[in-house]
């Protein structure tokens, strides 16, 4: 095996999310016969364009815009079963041809009470809250390492009523004790989820054997990340971040496959640094420079609404992303966002209590004393939206990347320039 190539791609966030992985791995899914979430709930929102309309996705995999692709939810996920019904049957209602939608029977579920311990949890912590999206994701991992939690494969047991109903007490009584919190009755909890996972069932597989026989074959498989390195619970910047293992380094184990069989991954990068929510944010901008980017580049989150932290691109933490994330390439997005600038800034180091540091810290609390050290580059006025190829960028575009790839030391494989599916380019082939 270890001699072997395999038709594997891996897309990862490399900062905080929201970097335009939805976009590059609908990209890819054009060339791909698997697309595969392994991480993650729907508080990952991703909006894709193309033809000129907008989609949005929580928790299906991007590949489901394309017919030719079968798109997996693997078991490092955690699913809310009326979200995914009601997400899929908006999909069948506006999009023609879609895609093929299998999900892992290992996968946790995400329940009504999940959400409501979400809420409680972050209004108890006040102006300490974390900032989560209070759909529950944290909760249902929590019970998961706390092995109280339903796996989807679990529904289909004789014994699943009487197994949850005392889940549900103890549920129950938690919120109650906890946070003085009344939830739904078992019935009605029981019969919703239930109704989901009728219209769901024949979806269930066994996500590892089902990829491991599509890579022997030779298919195509592409790995979507959710939210970014800087957010992944172990190697993120905690405790602000997600509750998963979001980085490449969780693929295997997201989907139940040999990590052996990973090829190649693509860490997505904004051409500038975005942050929702709480912690540390070196390169922040809280000026106009800030604001005019913001808006360029709509940063808006796409289900909450809430305008994004903005600021110049972290290559202290994007090469800390490379090494935590087994990055091989790069991808840059909304490039485009920049034109205007008559200079731009990249921060290739911190000065913190007086000293210079290359590296990132491991508490929030020496991060958010991080300041920027930039290095300055020359900017660009002119469009580059219908850019075709790296020799259509000026100068100073040009420059930007391979002063990226420099610093570094990871080779850029392509760059978007607009929202639109036709607006990426590839500079190098990432699939055999």
């Amino acid at each position: 095996m270890e001699n072997e190539k395999y038709n594997t791609l891996v897309i990862v966030g490399s900062q905080w999310g929201d970097e335009g992985k939805g976009k590059i791995t609908d990209y890819f899914a054009q060339v791909t016969n698997v697309v595969v979430r392994f991480s993650g709930g729907d508080n990952a929102g991703h909006q894709i364009n193309f033809n000129g309309e907008k989609h949005k996705v929580r928790i299906i995999p991007s590949g489901i815009f394309n017919r030719n692709v079968i798109n997996v939810i693997g078991n490092g996920c955690v699913v809310n079963l009326k979200q995914l019904v009601d997400e899929y049957e908006l999909i069948n209602q506006t999009v023609g041809d879609r895609g093929t939608l299998l999900i892992s029977n290992r996968t946790q579920i995400v329940m009504p009470y999940h959400i409501q311990i979400d809420e409680a949890q972050e209004e108890a912590k006040g102006a300490k809250k974390i900032g989560t999206t209070k759909r529950g994701i944290g909760p249902t991992y929590q019970d998961k390492v706390s092995r109280i939690g339903i796996r989807l494969g679990d529904l289909a047991l004789p014994n699943f009523k009487e197994k949850f109903q005392s889940i549900y007490e103890y549920q129950k009584d938690y919120l109650k004790k906890m946070y003085n919190k009344e939830i739904d009755s078992f019935e009605d909890i029981y019969n919703e989820l239930m109704d989901c996972y009728k219209k769901i069932a024949f979806m269930v597989i066994d996500c590892g054997e089902f990829l491991e026989s599509a890579i022997k074959e030779g298919k195509k498989i592409l790995f979507e990340g959710a939210q970014g390195a800087m957010l992944d619970i172990d190697h993120g910047t905690y405790p602000y971040v997600t509750s998963s293992n979001c980085s490449a380094s969780n693929v295997a184990l997201g989907s139940g496959i040999s990590f052996k069989y990973i090829d190649t991954v693509v860490g997505v990068v904004k051409a500038y640094s975005t942050r929702v929510g709480a912690g540390g944010f070196p390169t922040e901008l809280l000026d106009e420079v800030g604001d005019g980017i913001r808006e360029r580049g709509n940063e808006y989150g796409s289900n909450t609404k809430r305008p994004r932290r903005v600021g110049w691109i972290d290559l202290v933490a994007l090469k800390y992303a490379i090494r935590s994330s087994a990055i091989d390439k790069l991808f840059i997005t909304l490039l485009d966002v920049l034109s205007g600038l008559d200079e731009i800034k990249l921060c290739t180091k911190y000065l913190i209590n007086g000293r210079e540091t290359s590296t990132m810290p491991a508490t929030s609390e020496e991060f958010e004393k991080c300041e920027p050290i930039y290095t300055i580059t020359p900017g660009w006025k002119e469009d580059i939206t219908s850019a075709k190829s790296f020799s259509d960028l000026p100068d100073a575009a040009k420059n930007y990347i391979k002063l990226i790839e420099k610093i570094c030391e990871t080779n850029v494989a392509g760059f978007s320039v607009g929202p639109d599916r036709k607006q990426t380019v590839l500079l190098e082939n990432l699939f055999e």
